[in-house]
C-alpha cells in the first residue's frame, strides 16, 4: 500500500469516527427533543385537528376524486373563494346583515376532494386543511395535518396549524412555495411527509428482520443520514447512507461500504510516537451499488447474501464463517 493510499483509508478512517460522534450526539438530541414532544400540549394539537378532520369528513355530503390534471390551480382557487363566502355569509348572518346571506356561488363546504395521498376539506372560518396519508410497502401508516387560512381571497394563504415532524422544513417550503403556488406547497409536503415515513419505515424493517446481526446503527432525525454496523461475520462492516438534502429522496444519494477483517493485512502506524498496528479496510462497491438501487432491506439482504464469497475473493489467505 503507498503512502496516498494509506493517507486515504486514515481520512476515511477519521470520517467515520467523526460521524459515529455526530450521531451519537444527535441520538441524545432525539431523545430530548421526542421527551419534549410528548408533552400535553403537542398532544393536544394533532388530537384536535384529527377531531375536526374526522368531523369534516363526517358531515360531507360528497367526496371528489380528482384524477390527474383535474387537481390543478383553478380548482383550489375555487375552493378559496367557496370558503371565503361561507365565512363571509356567516359573519353576515351573525351581524343581522341580510344583504348578504345569499353567496353569489353554492357554498360546497360539504364536498371533500382527494388527490392522491392528499384530501382536502373546507373548513370553518375561511380555512382550508389538508389531510396525508403516508404508507409503506402499500399498508398505510401515519397521517398529518395542515391548516391554511387567508384573511381575504385576495391575500396568499399561510400556514396556520399543523402535525407534520418539527424537523421536517414546512416553514422553508411555506415561505418558497406558498405565496406564488399553493398547489405545489400542498404537493410538495405530501412529497415530504410520504419520503419520511418511507426511508423511517425502511430502518424499522431491517431492525426488526436482521436486528441480531446488527451491532449499531444511528440515523438523524429525519432518517437522510444512517449509519450501522454489520458484525455478524468474521468481518465487521460500517455502511453509511446519505440522502438527498432535500429530503425527498427514499434511496441513498452518499453511500460507503467499507469492510474490516478481524486477522487480514495491517499497517503499521505511528501515533504520539507510539508504533502500533491498524486494520486495512476494503471499500465493497457491489454493496454499495445495491444500496443506490434497492430499497434498504432488499440490498441488506444482497449484501448479506453475496458477502462471503466476495470476502473470499478479496482475503483468500482468510476463512470466513458463512
Amino acid at each position: 500500500m503507498n503512502m496516498g493510499e494509506v493517507n486515504f483509508v486514515q481520512a476515511e478512517d477519521a470520517q467515520l469516527e467523526s460521524t459515529r460522534a455526530r450521531f451519537s450526539n444527535v441520538l441524545k438530541r432525539h431523545g430530548a427533543l421526542k421527551e419534549r414532544l410528548s408533552r400535553d400540549s403537542e398532544k393536544t394539537v394533532f388530537e384536535r385537528l384529527q377531531r375536526e378532520f374526522e368531523a369534516a369528513r363526517a358531515s360531507q355530503t360528497q367526496e371528489i376524486y380528482l384524477d390527474g390534471e383535474q387537481w390543478n390551480d383553478g380548482l383550489l382557487a375555487t375552493i378559496r373563494e367557496q370558503v371565503h363566502m361561507e365565512a363571509e355569509r356567516k359573519a353576515a348572518q351573525l351581524s343581522g346583515d341580510t344583504t348578504a346571506l345569499q353567496p353569489v356561488l353554492p357554498f360546497h363546504g360539504k364536498i371533500t376532494y382527494r388527490a392522491g395521498n392528499k384530501t382536502i376539506f373546507c373548513l370553518e372560518g375561511a380555512r382550508i386543511g389538508i389531510q396525508y396519508e403516508t404508507s409503506f410497502a402499500g399498508e398505510p401508516c401515519d397521517f398529518y395535518h395542515c391548516v391554511l387560512e387567508s384573511k381575504s381571497f385576495l391575500e396568499k394563504m399561510t400556514v396556520l396549524e399543523h402535525t407534520v415532524p418539527f424537523f421536517l422544513p414546512i416553514r422553508e417550503a411555506e415561505n418558497d412555495l406558498l405565496s406564488s403556488n399553493a398547489m405545489k406547497f400542498i404537493d410538495h409536503m405530501g412529497d415530504l411527509l410520504q419520503a419520511y415515513v418511507d426511508r423511517r419505515e425502511q430502518v424499522r424493517l431491517i431492525k426488526e428482520l436482521y436486528g441480531n446481526q446488527i451491532g449499531e446503527l444511528y440515523h438523524s432525525l429525519s432518517y437522510h443520514m444512517v449509519e450501522f454496523v454489520l458484525d455478524d461475520f468474521d468481518c465487521k462492516l460500517t455502511l453509511s447512507l446519505k440522502y438527498a438534502v432535500d429530503l425527498l429522496s427514499v434511496v441513498p444519494t452518499g453511500v460507503s461500504v467499507l469492510a474490516w477483517p478481524m486477522h487480514a493485512v495491517t499497517m503499521n502506524t505511528r501515533e504520539n510516537g507510539v508504533l502500533g498496528t491498524q486494520p486495512i479496510p476494503t471499500r465493497l462497491s457491489y454493496a454499495e451499488d445495491a444500496l443506490r438501487s434497492m430499497s434498504l432491506p432488499e440490498a441488506y439482504a444482497e449484501i448479506v447474501l453475496n458477502l462471503p464469497q466476495v470476502l473470499k475473493e478479496i482475503y483468500p489467505q482468510e476463512n470466513f464463517a458463512q
